[in-house]
Order: C-alpha cells, then structure tokens, then sequence
C-alpha cells in the first residue's frame, strides 16, 4: 500500500501545481478552455483546469512605444525622413479585442502613421513641416485613437521626435542661413560706416566753423589794436601815413625775430628788407586811392545816365 500511495502523491503534487500559475503585476493572462476564449486573469495567484484550461497568452498592460521612421516628399519636392514616436497601451476593458483582433497590433499602427504622414507633409513646404510638427502629430494621435479604440488599444501621444531632410538640401539651407547672416552683418558693418563718415564730417564741419570764427576773431584784435597805435601815435604828433609805416615796419622786423627763433624752419620770407614794408604799404595806399577814384567815377557816370533817362 504504501508503496502505491506513494505515486499517488506525487501525481497529486504535480496536478496540483499545474492547476495554479502567477500573472506579474501589470500583465494578464488570456485563459483559453478546450480551445475556447474562458477568462482574463489579473494579477496574483489564478487557477486553471489541468488539461481542460490553457493559458493562450500573456497581454502587456504597461504604456508601450513604437518608433517607426517614414520617408516622404514635401510640397516643394524636398525628400524627408521623419521619425515618430507613439505611446499607446491595452485598454483594460478591452484585452479580448487587442488579443484576439489583431495579429502584429505594432504593423498595424505603423501602416496607420505611414498614412497620415504621407497625406499631411506633400501639402506643406519644407520650412513649414519644421514649423508645424506639433500639427502632424496631432493628426496621428487623432487619426490612430479612431482605429484603435475599436481593436483595445488607447493611444497615450504621437510625437515627431525627428526631421531628417537630405544631406544636399541640409548643406543648402545652412548655406542661406549663412548667407543671410553675412548680409546682415554687411548691412550692420555699413550703417556704422555711415554714422562713422557723418560723424567726422561734422566733427570736421565744426572744427573749420570753429577755425574760422578764430580766425575773425584773430582780424578783428588785430584790427583794434592797429587802431589803438594808429591813436597812440596821433597823440605824440605822427600823422596816420607815418604811423601806419611804423607799424609795418614793427611787424616786419617782429615777423624775422619769430622765424629766427625757429631753427628748423623752411619759410622764406621775400622781399625781407626794411623798404619793402614801407613800398608794400605804399601801393596798398595807391592801390585804395585808386580804388575810391574809380568808384567816384562809376557813381558819376550812373548819375549821368539816369539824369539822361529823366529828360
């Protein structure tokens, strides 16, 4: 007897242990009963019929992600690869119908992206599929929850994780880029060259304003002070042509002591003798004698020319 109650335990033991399985956590098993869909199990210790029951398969209840890399053309017939990335999980009402509905639930979504890519980016431009990424994604989000609500999986987010256009057109808009940014900078370089040439040019306006009014100013000490000896020598009994040829003199001679002060100077000063501020101011005198006579004269013949209108 014990003998045959031995076998027996053992067969026990073992009937036992393939009546119970684990699911792990965030996971359920399908449980299939002579072929047939019975159950779902959840999580923990489940029981199953030996040879009746069978456990079909084990379903992933966590947040899956499919990265799936589609080529396409843009509107203005640039080639792109565009990489998405889509979240998605199984619903966990609807295990039978992501178990038992789709084969590769993975091919499916795939097919579904490659789809909407290839309807939305021919209707934009390169730039614009940069600038509107967010819009493809929403479409493929949108477009993915229609088709596989009905098959037990809930769609999480879509992203369009990468833009890869072809390597020519990569080096062509980096080389506008470039461009524009040289022409800025050229403008920048030119404007400053501007306000540097106006600047100057007033600097200098100022400067020749400022030179001349010294100048004047200069004159016009020069002329009073010429007047103010004229008036000194008045007083002891020179007359004005003497004084004033005593003043040229005085000049002269002040305009040799400043040259010879200077060793390294190259002026020459022609004629240099003593006379020749004295003849100088002699045919200055003629020269305004001169210039009042012709002026009498002009006043007197226009006179006579009007008088000869009037009659």
């Amino acid at each position: 007897m014990e003998l045959f109650f031995g076998p027996l335990a053992v067969l026990a033991i073992i009937t036992i242990i393939s009546c119970l399985f684990l699911v792990k956590q965030q996971t359920t098993a399908i449980v299939e009963r002579l072929g047939k869909f019975h159950s779902v199990r959840l999580p923990g210790l489940q029981f199953k019929i030996p040879l009746i029951d069978r456990i079909a398969g084990r379903v992933n209840m966590k947040i899956q992600q499919l990265d799936v890399v589609v080529e396409t053309k843009t509107f203005d017939d640039v080639f792109v690869k565009l990489k998405v990335s889509v979240q998605f999980l199984v619903l966990k009402e609807a295990v039978y119908d992501a178990f038992y509905r789709l084969e590769n639930p993975h091919d499916q979504i795939t097919s579904y992206i490659f789809d909407v890519i290839r309807a939305e980016v021919p209707k934009m431009k390169l730039d614009d599929v940069f600038v509107k990424k967010d819009d493809i994604a929403i479409a493929i989000k949108r477009e993915l929850e229609e088709a596989m609500n009905t098959y037990g999986f809930g769609i999480i987010k879509a992203l369009v994780t990468d833009i890869d256009p072809d390597h020519l057109v990569k080096e062509s808009m980096n080389r506008i880029n470039a461009a524009e940014r040289e022409k800025i900078a050229a403008e920048y370089e030119g404007e400053a060259e501007r306000i540097r040439i106006v600047a100057k040019a007033k600097a200098e306006a100022e400067s020749k304003r400022l030179q001349g009014q010294g100048i004047a100013d200069q004159r016009r000490e020069i002329a009073r002070g010429l007047e103010e000896s004229v008036e000194v020598l008045n007083n002891v009994g020179i007359n004005s042509q003497e004084a004033s040829a005593l003043i040229v003199i005085t000049q002269h001679y002040d305009t040799l002591q400043a040259m010879g002060e200077t060793t390294n100077s190259n002026l020459i000063l022609l004629p240099n003798a003593p006379t020749a501020a004295s003849d100088m101011l002699s045919s200055l005198i003629t020269s305004f004698a001169a210039s009042e006579q012709l002026g009498e004269a002009m006043k007197e013949k226009t006179k006579q020319k009007l008088l000869q209108k009037k009659t």
